[in-house]
């Protein structure tokens, strides 16, 4: 490895798995110091923390739930307690019922608020505090920021409000050296995909795919690699935005070219000649 993130410190928030472990594992591999926060799994957030520090990194696991201010606050002090500083903050932890929104009640939204905008405004908030050589905040959204789709209303508009924080902040924090962009994922293979698509009613998600012209679901290297170069000084003309890793999902509209038949099915691949 180069080594190219030595002297660096990282929090991330809910990275004992999935997005959240895959980036701090490889920013830990490029000699970062890296945060691990959870709510719960001890045991998942040391394994973390282990890995990154045989890689050659630096590691600290802290539990700390982000829908308490107190937690937040709590998980920024262990970083400042640690290593003095950050670089590097990324809000990936994410939560919230998924249901229709005649359905929703009033601790539903409650809830999706504390988890899902909250926690990365107050984050921020930390986060500027302890970046005394500029850095950069990344958010983790979702196309439910963009589309409107069966039962995710309760998660879907945080994540566009998330996305207009990301712009609010790009232009306040940019006189600090700090960068604040955004990564919209689409389908994500993960634990809370499974779950999603294994709800009682849900669409079977082979049906979804066909949707998606790259025609898989994204993985959660392809969501980690976005925010890492976000991290990176290759994004360093980069503030306010957000990139979406989706596959090609909202770009697509029906009719879809798997729906037509002859003669505007399209061929394996065209040849010349």
């Amino acid at each position: 490895m180069s080594g190219k993130y030595s002297g660096k410190v990282a929090l991330i928030t809910g990275s004992s798995r999935g997005i959240g472990r895959h980036l701090a594992l490889a920013l830990a591999a490029e000699g970062a110091a890296v945060v691990v926060n959870y709510r719960r799994n001890a045991e998942l957030a040391d394994n973390v923390a282990a890995e990154a520090r045989r890689l050659g990194g630096q590691a600290i696991s802290v539990k700390a739930d982000v829908e308490d201010p107190d937690g937040i606050m709590g998980l920024f002090d262990a970083a400042a307690a640690e290593y003095g500083r950050l670089d590097y903050f990324v809000n990936n932890a994410a939560a919230a019922a998924f249901k229709k929104i005649v359905d929703l009640k009033v601790h539903h939204l409650d809830r999706s608020h504390a988890v899902n905008l909250r926690p990365f405004v107050l984050g921020a908030q930390e986060a500027v505090k302890l970046m005394d050589n500029g850095g950069r905040i990344v958010a983790v959204t979702s196309y439910g920021s963009m589309r409107g789709f069966a039962s995710y209303a309760a998660l879907g508009p945080y994540k566009a409000a998330v996305e207009s924080f990301i712009r609010y902040m790009a232009v306040e924090f940019a006189g600090y050296g700090i960068n604040v962009n955004g990564v919209n994922g689409g389908l994500i293979q993960s634990d809370s995909l499974d779950y999603f698509y294994g709800m009682p009613g849900m669409a079977p998600m082979e049906r979804v795919l066909e949707t998606i012209p790259l025609g898989r679901p994204g993985t959660v290297a392809d969501m980690a690699n976005a925010i890492e170069f976000l991290l990176s000084d290759k994004s360093a003309y980069m503030t306010g935005q957000t990139l979406v890793v989706d596959g090609g999902m909202t770009v697509a509209a029906a009719p879809y070219y798997h729906q037509v038949t002859e003669p505007l099915t399209l061929p394996d691949r065209p040849t010349r000649g």
